[in-house]
């Protein structure tokens, strides 16, 4: 199944990953809310977290606990404490829901683009948060791209991945010159019975170099115990699955199928009938 380009991506992960992965989105809103207080609070304060300066005009004093409910959970957010006077993040605890949304979107388009200061600097303007540095906004994007490589390149221990569905999640991104990109997606059902975002890789050219790279680095990662693939029928997949994945059959998507597209198989599958893993 091929995400239509009128789907927004980054919204779209951003329900892929607050349904498969919910504790990391979960993770990533909290460190990157808590960063964005702690670096207002700083602001506030005249002078960095422990840093000696002749403009500082308060201090901090520890931090309160307040809970967040969002989409995946309730959040305990520890919100800095001032020694004089005190300090509130109106924008966060008074406008939720779009402080919410900001947050999410800020993580999922990083997860698929990476970590920029731009984008951070974006969400702050967004926010409407003043007082905050360059080189904080750098830190936080910081913060923020440590959480979004180690989950891109964790391995993969909920096998065997009986079930794997791997599809071509496109994106206009102006580089070079030129615009559009490619951002491969690849979504398991694990061992518990759950789907599981495996990959997302961005690559220039929907080849089979591209394929044959992206599934590769989901093996040396753990993915094992694969039977089905389902995917589109693009040669150069269809050859990276029959590299990487020997054994494992391979299906059209119900899309594809749908739309009466040529059907090709691959490892012994037969029927015709397609079965995608759809949100």
């Amino acid at each position: 199944m091929a995400v239509d380009n009128s789907v927004d991506p980054s919204g779209w992960l951003a329900e892929q990953i607050g349904t498969c992965e919910p504790d990391v989105l979960r993770s990533m809103v909290k460190t990157m809310a808590e960063a964005l207080m702690s670096a207002e609070a700083d602001a506030v304060c005249g002078a960095d977290y422990g840093q000696r300066s002749d403009e500082r005009v308060n201090r901090r004093n520890g931090y309160r606990v307040r809970e967040w409910d969002t989409r995946t959970g309730t959040v305990e957010l520890a919100i800095p404490k001032l020694r004089s006077g005190s300090y509130f993040p109106e924008w966060l605890l008074e406008r939720r829901r779009r402080a919410e949304q900001a947050l999410v979107s800020v993580v999922a388009t990083s997860y698929l683009l990476g970590v920029s200061t731009r984008r951070v600097d974006k969400l702050v303007e967004q926010m409407g948060i003043k007082g905050i540095s360059k080189s904080q906004v750098s830190e936080m994007s910081k913060v923020l791209d440590a959480q979004v490589q180690a989950f891109r390149n964790r391995p993969l221990e909920g096998g065997p991945y009986t079930f794997v569905w791997v599809d071509a999640l496109t994106q206009k991104v102006r580089e070079g010159g030129r615009i559009v990109n490619v951002h491969v997606l690849a979504t398991g059902v694990n061992a518990g019975g759950h789907r599981e975002i495996l990959g997302v890789e961005v690559t220039s050219a929907e080849d089979g170099a591209g394929w044959l790279a992206f599934l590769r680095g989901l093996v040396a990662r753990g993915l094992a115990g694969v039977q089905l693939v389902i995917s589109d029928a693009h040669v150069g997949l269809v050859e990276a699955i029959g590299a990487t994945l020997p054994g494992a059959g391979r299906q059209r998507c119900r899309m594809h199928w749908s739309r009466k597209e040529s059907t090709r198989w691959f490892g012994g599958g037969s029927g015709d009938r397609c079965w995608g893993l759809r949100s």
